[in-house]
């Protein structure tokens, strides 16, 4: 399932990259991203910045999983450590361990398709509700504050 279609509202850079939700529960997601040429560095493995978008994502999918009201997770703070070069089939998983009034608190990694540690994420997010988050309210909002 593509992350659009999950969270209900067109994620462009998801669709580009070609990152695909596996499984979702409530605090828990599972994304999966197909390496192709084009995602990866000189080196031949995943560029760092496409490893770091698929924790992202994993990681407010799965803070959104938590709040039903939520119309959208955008992030606040993310740190990623890069452990190994991600190569094939890469697996993230997010995970929300703490879901206040308007933060969430997300923990996840990324894997390759064997199993083998690619990078770890922490991040903190920030719970949209209420008012539409369109992308007419989200210009809106960048451009008044």
């Amino acid at each position: 399932m593509s992350v659009s279609t999950a969270l209900g509202r067109k994620v462009p850079f998801a669709e580009l990259l070609g990152v695909q939700l596996k499984h979702q529960e409530p605090g828990r997601a599972v994304l999966e991203l197909d390496m192709r040429p084009e995602l990866m560095n000189s080196w031949h493995v995943a560029h760092g910045g496409v490893v770091m978008t698929l924790a992202d994502i994993a990681l407010a999918v799965a803070a959104r999983t938590l709040d039903a009201t939520a119309k959208g997770a955008m992030t606040v703070e993310l740190k990623l450590s890069f452990i190994a070069p991600g190569r094939g089939k890469l697996i993230a998983e997010g995970r929300c361990i703490h879901s206040g009034r308007s933060l969430a608190f997300c923990e996840g990694e990324v894997r390759d398709e064997r199993g083998k540690l690619v990078a770890k994420a922490v991040g903190t997010f920030m719970l949209r509700r209420g008012r539409d988050t369109g992308d007419d309210a989200i210009e809106s909002t960048l451009t008044n504050e």
